[in-house]
């Protein structure tokens, strides 16, 4: 590796992203210089350096001598020729092509010719960029993730002119910082911007059907897995970010129907509601943030019967006789059911609950059944509702009713985030293990989709995707070409 911890690193930019690339670079044991037009976004990033370093002090990770020290290598300043001495020098300003080019060039014109150029960009062509830049071959994308002191995820992107040497010192470089690099093809989005679309998307489809934005947001959290819903993760980002990008990745394919943006959050844009910047986005955070409509409790039911094999639902039979219900087993029951009091609740398996005479309630997807505190339920009447709120509440869990739609929520933007790493696995844009490993430290999944997908079945992910999408009439969810089951000879 050419950069070793004496080389400089020079950043371009002391927003957000330029002050934490700034304070990993210094705390990796780099002499920094950062770089900006403006005083004033200069004396915010010392500011937020200082923060972030009182934060580390405080949780004894390192002491004020260390901080003191880390600080001391950063360096700031108004003058582009301080980047001069730099082995590596990355930008990180605004989202405009034109505006990053000729910061490219000007430093072109300053840092030596064996200097490293690098673009933190999140949505723009390096492709693009490196044909305007002087000595395209030392040049590559370097997308980190916000807050990068926390995010370990850093995306490394070549162009057609990009050295590989260039890459491999990336990739070392990124790794001496403790951060997991991932090599991906120069694509709109990359992976995490791409592969994360649907996540967003189909909480806003959702929301466009008038579903509750809190149900929404606590079924992906309790049932999904993830950290923090759709709706609010969008209010945190802000519409203005999100949606643009939603925008931009839908324009960077020329329109590909996968990527298409929702009107839901295109009218929270438009109308300046950007979320928790605003004071408004999906939610007023100006009152107090809507609970769950959790269903009432109910009496725990009188019979529960499963088949010899009740498929996805054992962890909830392990429940209920560890609470100590006696579960009948069925030989009449198939896979995926239970029999409670008399009425049937299933899996879902993409079709709605007005297409299966067979049942009486769905059950939403969930990572782990065993470990989710919430049941996604959708039910024929009240009175099934009831009956799964009771089964609920003798497991200790609680139930959340969902409208009849094809793949319910959780079931269907997992399969569609499934269809998204496909999608990405067959453009080539990264392998595998690089994509579910970008969406575990780039976007705080708990689980890569392609992962997720091959524990659930590829085969049945096919087969809910073509059932969604042929009861939806959108194309939107027909199944990538490397998951769709063939045809039989």
């Amino acid at each position: 590796m050419r950069i070793g911890t004496d080389g400089i690193i020079a950043v371009v930019g002391a927003g957000t992203m330029g002050a934490g690339i700034a304070l990993v670079a210094a705390q990796a044991g780099h002499a920094v210089r950062v770089i900006d037009t403006q005083d004033a976004a200069l004396d915010r990033g010392r500011q937020s350096v200082a923060k972030s370093l009182a934060s580390l002090v405080k949780r004894g990770t390192v002491d004020e001598a260390g901080a003191a020290a880390i600080a001391g290598r950063i360096g700031w300043s108004t003058d582009i020729g301080d980047a001069a001495p730099a082995a590596l020098a990355i930008e990180a300003i605004v989202e405009r092509m034109d505006v990053k080019i000729g910061l490219f060039e000007a430093l072109a014109r300053h840092v030596a010719p064996g200097a490293i150029l690098a673009s933190n960009t999140s949505s723009l062509s390096i492709e693009a960029m490196a044909a305007a830049v002087p000595g395209a071959e030392r040049f590559a994308g370097l997308h980190f993730f916000n807050p990068v002191p926390a995010m370990k995820l850093v995306e490394l992107i070549p162009s057609s002119r990009t050295a590989p040497a260039v890459i491999d010192d990336l990739e070392a470089l990124m790794r001496a910082w403790r951060k997991l690099p991932v090599r991906v093809r120069d694509v709109p989005g990359f992976i995490v911007n791409r592969v994360a679309r649907p996540y967003y998307a189909e909480g806003f489809a959702a929301l466009g059907e008038g579903i509750d934005p809190a149900t929404i947001d606590q079924a992906l959290e309790s049932a999904g897995g993830f950290r923090m819903g759709p709706l609010t993760l969008a209010d945190l980002i802000g519409h203005d970010v999100n949606y643009t990008v939603a925008c931009q990745v839908f324009d960077g394919y020329a329109g590909k129907t996968r990527f298409r943006p929702q009107p839901s959050q295109q009218a929270l844009h438009d109308a300046g509601q950007l979320g928790r910047k605003t004071g408004r986005g999906v939610y007023d955070y100006g009152a107090e943030l809507p609970a769950p409509p959790f269903a009432a409790p109910a009496a725990a039911p009188r019979r529960i019967e499963a088949g010899t094999d009740a498929g996805d639902l054992e962890a909830l039979v392990a429940l209920a006789e560890a609470a100590g219900a006696a579960v009948a087993r069925s030989a009449d029951l198939a896979p995926g059911l239970l029999r409670i009091d008399g009425r049937l609740l299933a899996t879902g398996d993409g079709r709605r609950l007005a297409d299966r005479a067979d049942v009486d309630m769905l059950l939403d997807a969930a990572r782990d059944y065993a470990a989710t505190p919430t049941l996604i339920v959708t039910a024929r009447d009240a009175a099934a509702l009831t009956l799964a709120a009771g089964f609920a509440g003798l497991i200790d869990k609680r139930v959340l009713a969902l409208p009849d739609r094809p793949g319910q929520i959780v079931l269907r933007t997992l399969a569609q985030l499934a269809n998204a790493g496909f999608d990405a696995l067959d453009d080539d844009v990264a392998d595998a293990a690089g994509i579910d490993t970008a969406m575990r430290y780039g976007a705080n999944h708990p689980q890569g989709p392609i992962e997720w997908a091959e524990r659930f079945g590829t085969a049945r992910l096919a087969a809910v995707l073509a059932t969604i999408a042929a009861a939806t009439g959108d194309p939107i969810y027909a199944p990538s070409p490397s998951i769709a089951v063939p045809e039989p000879a």
